[in-house]
């Protein structure tokens, strides 16, 4: 169990809350608190519905406080910080430690000599939550009053809550609360004991984690129901929470969870059978933390839809973000047959040849704000037909793929076209911000970055020749795309700047060129097809490695550029003034990587880029990668506590080093087709 912690951890409430679980139901739902089982975020929640997957997210059930009755003493379990400033109760100490279990956290409480275990784990494809409490070791039973603390609004925190409240009492076992005639209904349930129903309002819970962040920092919700019940040693209370239709408690959920752990395991190391040596156990912890970003997305004509979430707790599915990460959510993780619906259900959503960025919380008209998004999914449908060799979907895709490139040549939303004069792709809108650097505080785009940015082209010349490629594949011509792509090429040579030694960040903006070292240009070494000849290639990887590069990703700024900003912190305006000027970026150690591979050709060198990761994964998110890392040692993580593309790119690179190590080695077999 590569995450565990002992008193050290549990016992300290500040260093407890700085450490968060997550489990997630495969439809845009999730559970997730701290190890201290105190609240820090407003989107904190023991039950958090997805109402139209994967959107449209409703903080139900907010967490149980519970007092353990053993031997003559009362025992918390929970603890709660109130923005007066007290701390009650106190349940972190009598914390004896916390571990994951696969994707189930657990909590191990000492209560005089009882032992008892908590668990938390979510109905994969359901809006239903289970915690369950074992009693591992005592001389009598153990009396459990366990509070539901309740509410019915939208995930952010918009200082409403659902009050009053109704609870109704069916039986002994089950209650079922609603807040109005537009909440849904939530459904409390027990496998022993007694359900007695309350109607209370806690007031001003204080929120830390948002008080940094220069939001509201404080919450009320609603006692709904109270839970009692008498656990003799070696048995187990289970309780449901679930916004499904008339759910049913099965006290075999927890093996279905353990079992879906498995096969995801399972897949993954049959996909790399024959990869160099064990890997380390953190590495397994990835695989499933990849597993919670893959979510449905149905859609008309396509029910069994799937998509991808940027991030939790915050984002949806977010057209870039998607692609970027699905090669190692899907394809690193032995999960090809997730990617194929991913792929087809954004080409539904391809207007005048654009790929959407977002997909709003409240289920309105996808945006198509993004210049590169779509030149990503040239990369992604690339990377999974050369894992598959799936020529049946490639052929349902071309016609989509052809559109887009048509669109672009002619132009499209926000002056997004080739120039005819070098080749480039070029973009000019005021007041948008359309590449990854997407920060903007009121109206001022904080890195506009207009004009033709060096990885939009870059990823336009890899598109153009995986194009041709496709093309090729599948019987046609592709002469034309090559056409495209050579003049491309011969254009990029535009982005070298000799008195750098590397690639201008944008060419031809409304101020001219833009100099200053960015992340960015890594791309034009990375990806499948570069444009950068190799003396240059190793140039720019150079000086990525000497100012960008951290433990932790990279740096989206150079320390010595004037706007440079290595904390990012505070309220909103501050934060993204900071989001890309400075700012560690988890994701972009996958690109390097491939680029250090192609320059360096030393795997061993670049295993050990990816290490520290191993050790994050105990610290923020627990068992997963942030978004974000603050750009001044000690680099502390920040942004969303996980988040896709830092998971995907750090378990898809992985796999990079371990086919490079084992691409000489005569036994090793190319990958199987998949059927369409």
């Amino acid at each position: 169990m590569p995450i565990r912690f002992g008193r050290e951890v549990t016992g300290n409430l500040g260093t407890a809350e700085s450490r968060e679980w997550l489990v997630t139901n495969g439809t845009g739902g999730y559970a997730s608190g701290t190890v201290a089982g105190s609240l820090t975020r407003s989107y904190h929640g023991l039950l958090v519905a997805a109402v139209r997957p994967p959107v449209d997210r409703r903080l139900m059930l907010v967490k149980f406080e519970e007092t353990v009755t053993y031997r003559g003493g009362t025992h918390a379990l929970s603890s709660n910080r109130w923005a007066s400033g007290d701390i009650a109760p106190h349940g972190y100490r009598n914390m004896q430690s916390f571990d994951l279990e696969g994707s189930v956290p657990r909590w191990c409480f000492a209560c005089a000599d009882a032992l008892i275990e908590k668990r938390v784990w979510m109905e994969h494809g359901a809006n239903t939550t289970y915690v369950a409490y074992t009693v591992v070791a005592a001389v009598e039973p153990v009396r459990l009053s366990t509070a539901a603390i309740v509410d019915n609004r939208v995930f952010h925190n918009t200082g409403q809550v659902a009050w009053p409240v109704s609870v109704e009492v069916l039986g002994d076992r089950v209650c079922v609360v609603s807040g109005g005639p537009d909440a849904l209904a939530l459904t409390l349930a027990t496998n022993s004991g007694a359900i007695s129903a309350a109607c209370e309002m806690y007031h001003d819970f204080a929120l830390p984690a948002e008080a940094l962040r220069g939001l509201r920092d404080c919450d009320d919700h609603v006692h709904a129901a109270t839970f009692e019940a008498s656990i003799a040693p070696g048995e187990t209370l289970v309780l449901l929470a679930s916004a499904e239709e008339s759910p049913t408690l099965d006290t075999g959920a927890l093996e279905r969870r353990r079992e879906r752990d498995r096969m995801l395991l399972q897949r993954w190391r049959n996909a790399r059978a024959g990869g160099a040596g064990e890997p380390e156990p953190w590495v397994e912890q990835l695989v499933l933390a990849a597993d919670q970003f893959v979510v449905d997305r149905p859609s008309p004509g396509r029910p069994n839809g799937k998509s991808v979430i940027a991030g939790y707790h915050w984002f949806g599915d977010w057209g870039r973000d998607t692609m970027i990460s699905l090669p190692g959510l899907t394809l690193a993780a032995g999960r090809p047959e997730i990617a194929a619906p991913i792929l087809e259900t954004f080409a539904q959503f391809v207007s005048d040849g654009m790929l959407p960025n977002r997909f709003p919380d409240a289920g309105e008209q996808p945006e198509y704000n993004t210049v590169d998004a779509t030149l990503w999914y040239f990369e992604a449908v690339r990377a999974y037909h050369e894992a598959t060799g799936d020529d049946a979907l490639l052929r349902r895709l071309l016609p989509t793929l052809r559109d887009i490139v048509d669109w672009h040549v002619k132009g499209t939303r926000y002056g997004i076209r080739v120039d005819p004069a070098d080749g480039l792709l070029r973009w000019q809108h005021d007041g948008v911000q359309l590449t990854w650097m997407d920060a903007k505080v009121g109206d001022h785009v904080i890195t506009p970055r207009s004009g033709k940015p060096v990885e939009v082209n870059a990823l336009w010349y890899n598109a153009l020749c995986a194009m041709a490629d496709f093309a090729e594949r599948l019987g046609e011509d592709g002469a034309a795309y090559r056409e495209r792509a050579r003049v491309a090429l011969a254009g990029f040579d535009r982005f070298w700047n000799p008195d750098t030694g590397h690639c201008f960040d944008v060419l031809d903006g409304p101020d001219g060129h833009e100099a200053c070292l960015r992340p960015n240009q890594i791309l034009a070494v990375a990806l499948h097809a570069s444009p950068l000849p190799p003396e240059r290639q190793g140039l720019v990887l150079d000086a990525c490695a000497r100012t960008l590069l951290t433990s932790h990703g990279l740096r989206s700024l150079a320390v010595s550029e004037t706007a440079y900003q290595g904390i990012y912190q505070g309220d909103q305006f501050h934060r993204d003034g900071a989001y890309h000027q400075g700012t560690v970026w988890a994701w972009l150690i996958g690109p390097f990587v491939d680029a250090h591979l192609r320059v360096r050709k030393d795997p061993a060198a670049a295993r050990r880029l990816l290490q520290p990761f191993g050790d994050h994964l105990g610290n923020a998110g627990l068992g997963t990668i942030s978004e974000i890392f603050d750009g001044d040692a000690p680099f502390e993580p920040r942004g969303c506590i996980a988040q896709a593309w830092s998971v995907g790119e750090v378990l898809r690179a992985l796999v990079r080093i371990e086919r490079f190590e084992t691409a000489h080695d005569p036994v090793s077999q190319p990958p199987p087709k998949v059927d369409a």
